[in-house]
Parts: C-alpha cells; sequence; structure tokens
C-alpha cells in the first residue's frame, strides 16, 4: 500500500498539514473551486519562479495566499511592483480582497517539486536523462538529506516504447508514517510526448514533542462533620454525715538480726583408703590360726589391693564394725573347717 498511495494525503494529520486551511458548509465546492483557479493562474504565470508550494487561508470575506518560493526576487520584482500586480489580478479573479505572503525556500535541494522540475528541464533541454537523475541525486545527498528515489516514465532517450527508469540511493521508508517524506510530480514536455518525473526525498523521522504532564491535584479533603457536643446534667450531690477516724498507736515490731551465712565445706573421700594399724594386727593374728588350705579354684574376683604410698587416713565407724564381724565369723569357721577334713 505505502508504494501506491501518494506519501503526502497518507500522512495529513500525522506530520503533515493541509494546503489550504478553511472550513464552510454552504459555499464548500465554490472555495474549492476558487482555490484551484488560484492555484493554476499564479503556476502558469510565475512557472519561473520556482514556486514549490501555495497555500491558502479564509478568515470571513479576505483570503491569504502564502507562496513558498527559491526565487523570491522574480516575484516580488523592483520595490514590490510585481507583487502588487499579482495582488490585483487575483482579486479580479475571484471577486474579493486578497493578501500575499512570500517566504523564501533556503534549501531548494531538499524540495522534491523542485528537484523534479530541474530534471524536467534538463530532460526538455535534452540533456541525457540518466546523467540529469546523478547529479540530482548527488546534490541531494551533499544537502543532508537521508535518502532519494527518483522515477522517470515515458520516451526516454528517443525509443519508441515507453518505459520507466527509477534510481535510488538511501533509505526511502514509505510505510512509516513518522518518516517525513516529501513528494513532488511534475511532467517534461518534448517533441516525442510527454515524461513524467516523481521525486521522494527522506529527511529523516518527525519524533512528537513530548507535553510535560502536570502534577497530579491533590484530592479535595473532606471537611469533618460537626457533631453537637453533648449535654450533661448536673444533679446536686447530697451532702454526707462526716466520719471520725481515731488513730491508735502500734508497738515497734522487733527486727530480727541477720547473722551472715556460713560457707559449705564439701567433704571428700578417697576410694581407696589406707587401713588402720589395729586393723592390720587383728588380721596377722587370724592367719596365723588358720590353717593351710588347699588350692581351691577362685570364683570371686580378686579385690584390687589398696596402694601403700598413700598416707593412712581414719576410717569411718561404720566401716570398723564391718570388719570386725568379718573377722570375727573367719575365726568362727576356721577350727570346723580343719576338723571336717581331718575326720
Amino acid at each position: 500500500m505505502g508504494h501506491k498511495v501518494h506519501p503526502i494525503g497518507f500522512r495529513l494529520g500525522i506530520i503533515k498539514d493541509w494546503q489550504s486551511k478553511w472550513y464552510s458548509d454552504a459555499h464548500y465546492a465554490e472555495f474549492v473551486l476558487e482555490d484551484n483557479k488560484l492555484r493554476g493562474d499564479i503556476k502558469s504565470k510565475y512557472a519561473e519562479a520556482a514556486i514549490s508550494l501555495i497555500e491558502i487561508d479564509r478568515q470571513a470575506k479576505d483570503v491569504t495566499v502564502t507562496l513558498h518560493t527559491a526565487r523570491p526576487g522574480i516575484v516580488i520584482g523592483r520595490g514590490g511592483q510585481r507583487v502588487d500586480e499579482m495582488r490585483q489580478h487575483l482579486e479580479k479573479l475571484i471577486g474579493k480582497k486578497v493578501r500575499l505572503n512570500i517566504q523564501e525556500i533556503r534549501q531548494p535541494e531538499l524540495d522534491a517539486y523542485l528537484v523534479a522540475r530541474s530534471v524536467a528541464e534538463q530532460i526538455e533541454r535534452r540533456v541525457a536523462y540518466r546523467r540529469a537523475i546523478k547529479q540530482a541525486i548527488f546534490r541531494t545527498i551533499q544537502s543532508g538529506a537521508r535518502g532519494i528515489k527518483i522515477s522517470c516514465a515515458g520516451r526516454l532517450g528517443n525509443a519508441e516504447i515507453a518505459r520507466r527508469q527509477t534510481s535510488h540511493q538511501g533509505q526511502v521508508p514509505l510505510h512509516t508514517l513518522r518518516a517525513d517524506i516529501d513528494y513532488g510530480f511534475t511532467e517534461a514536455h518534448t517533441t516525442l510526448g510527454r515524461i513524467g518525473v516523481k521525486v521522494w526525498i527522506y529527511k529523516g523521522q518527525v519524533v512528537p514533542e513530548k507535553t510535560p504532564e502536570a502534577p497530579p491535584k491533590p484530592a479535595a479533603e473532606a471537611a469533618p462533620a460537626t457533631v453537637p457536643a453533648p449535654t450533661v446534667e448536673e444533679k446536686p450531690v447530697e451532702a454526707k454525715p462526716a466520719v471520725t477516724v481515731e488513730a491508735v498507736a502500734l508497738a515497734p515490731v522487733p527486727v530480727a538480726e541477720e547473722k551472715p551465712a556460713k560457707p559449705r565445706v564439701r567433704r571428700t573421700t578417697k576410694t581407696a583408703e589406707a587401713k588402720t594399724p589395729e586393723t592390720k594386727a587383728t588380721e596377722a593374728k587370724a592367719t596365723e590360726a588358720k590353717p593351710a588350705e588347699p588350692k581351691t579354684p577362685r570364683t570371686r574376683a580378686a579385690a584390687p589391693k589398696a596402694s601403700t604410698t598413700e598416707e593412712p587416713a581414719a576410717q569411718p565407724k561404720k566401716r570398723r564394725k564391718a570388719a570386725a564381724a568379718t573377722e570375727d565369723q573367719a575365726a568362727e569357721t576356721a577350727p570346723g573347717a580343719a576338723r571336717k577334713k581331718e575326720g
């Protein structure tokens, strides 16, 4: 679709603006006819002035015409003489008051219509069309364009069959709506017929300006509802009889004196305590009275001997009594056992 549609009409209202700026309901057709007459008459009468664009603006009964030209001196003339002549001619043509504004085109190499017009003029002068196209592309790229495409259609080079020749350089994005693409079309009138010249010039992308967002307004705070203050009824307080309190003197309580706590002393006992000399003497007497017993296998494990290197310590009373009882039993049983063996 981008290859078929008009590049300027495709972008109207997005990055391009209308050439006629007015609105009417009842006289719409009349105003369109007047605009067509104005544009046709100006281009035919000032063809050598390199007029690229004609803008028309209407306000009430006044018509303002703005001319975009690369040669403003030709349009203005000496002392503005040609401007006055043009204004009077246009007023007679449409029967309304006309104002003329002239704007100069600083870089005609970046205007698509002026580039197409220069190529067409060279073809009319019988310059080789390939040479004219290459020169136009070179000048446009040198002026700062991002891309250009030129298409010529007709009996090129005095050929009997018409054909189309297209040359381009750089990029020309026809489908991108933000791409600033200028389009121009004109015709070259030769002895063999008419040759159409189309030019597309890509100048870059148009980035919309970001409008600063207004800070959000604080929400209106709701006023607190006024609550009526509660009314309190005051009642008279009845007088009570006075109460007499007698003070009784209490005897002082004696305080006991605290005594310092005694430190605790832990008693430690040794696992293997040495026997006293008295117990040793009794054990020696018991062994002398016992006869020699035959060796029998031991059924109980021998008690570990007490270490003699340790110092003797006092034996508790309970252990003394138990040792004396065992010694008495041994003395009683020893003679009985010896008698049984003899018998």
